[in-house]
C-alpha cells in the first residue's frame, strides 16, 4: 500500500479526471437526449465520431510532442524560480507547493535558488525545508537537495498507467455510443422503428 504523502498526492489528479469525465458524461447525455427529441440521431452520430477523432488527434499530438511539453514545463519552472517572490502570486504559491508537497527544492536542485533574487535578499524559501517550521535562509544542510522537475516527472509518469485505463473507457463508451446512434438512425430511416 503507498505511503499517505503518496496517497495525498494523487488524489487530486483522480479527483480532477473523475471531475472532467462527469462534465464530459453530461455534456453528451444532454446532447443526446436534445437530437433525440429532434430526432436526427445520424448526425448525432457523426457528432460524436468527430469528437472522437478529435480526441484521437490530441492523444497523438499529446504523445508525439510530450518531450517538448517536459522542457517547457522545465523552463516555466526555472522562470517562476526567477520571479519568485514571497508576496504571494500565483506563480509563487505554485512553486512553494510543489515544493512542500514533494519535498524538493528547485527545479533540478537546491542550488537553482542561488542565482534568483530572492536568494541574494532573503535565501531560501520556506518551502524548501525538510522540516516544518524552519528558516533555512543561506544554509543548505536544511534545505531538500532532489530538484522538483525529476518528482514532478516522476509522479506524472507514474500516473500514466490511470490516465490510459480512463481515456480508454471512455473511448469504448464512445465507441459504442456512435454504434448504437447510427444503428438507431438507419432504424429510423428504414421505418422499423414504430413510434409508441
Amino acid at each position: 500500500m503507498a505511503s499517505p504523502s503518496r496517497r495525498l498526492q494523487t488524489k487530486p489528479v483522480i479527483t480532477c479526471f473523475k471531475s472532467v469525465l462527469l462534465i464530459y458524461t453530461f455534456i453528451f447525455w444532454i446532447t443526446g437526449v436534445i437530437l433525440l427529441a429532434v430526432g436526427i440521431w445520424g448526425k448525432y452520430a457523426m457528432f460524436l465520431t468527430l469528437i472522437f477523432l478529435v480526441e484521437l488527434v490530441a492523444a497523438i499530438v499529446g504523445f508525439v510532442f510530450r518531450h517538448e511539453i517536459k522542457n517547457s514545463f522545465k523552463n516555466n519552472y526555472g522562470k517562476a524560480l526567477k520571479q519568485y517572490n514571497a508576496t504571494g502570486d500565483y506563480r509563487s504559491d505554485a512553486v512553494d507547493k510543489i515544493q512542500t508537497t514533494l519535498h524538493c527544492c528547485g527545479v533540478t536542485g537546491y542550488r537553482d535558488w542561488k542565482d534568483t533574487n530572492y536568494y541574494s535578499e532573503k535565501g531560501f524559501p520556506k518551502s524548501c525545508c525538510k522540516l516544518e517550521g524552519c528558516s533555512p535562509q543561506r544554509d543548505a544542510d536544511k534545505v531538500n537537495n532532489e530538484g522538483c522537475f525529476i518528482k514532478v516527472m516522476t509522479v506524472i509518469e507514474s500516473e500514466m498507467g490511470v490516465v490510459a485505463g480512463i481515456s480508454f473507457g471512455v473511448a469504448c463508451f464512445q465507441l459504442i455510443g456512435i454504434f448504437l446512434a447510427y444503428c438507431l438512425s438507419r432504424a429510423i430511416t428504414n421505418n422499423q422503428y414504430e413510434i409508441v
